[in-house]
């Protein structure tokens, strides 16, 4: 059990290999930071579409 712990607690991507990148013309981006941009894209439009919860109504 002991020798499985590193496999379990280790990384799924190989952090000593260098990282990948997207080229658009002249943008170069590294795809890790390209998840990252569109996870916060994705945030910020459900913030915008996602209703706001509604207090009770006083009368």
């Amino acid at each position: 059990m002991i020798g499985m712990l590193p496999m379990v607690l280790g990384t799924p991507v190989d952090l000593n290999s260098p990282g990948h990148y997207v080229h658009w013309g002249v943008i170069q981006i590294s795809v890790a930071n390209l998840v990252v941009v569109g996870v916060m894209l994705l945030v910020f439009i459900l913030a915008l579409v996602l209703p706001f919860p509604r207090g009770r109504d006083r009368k």
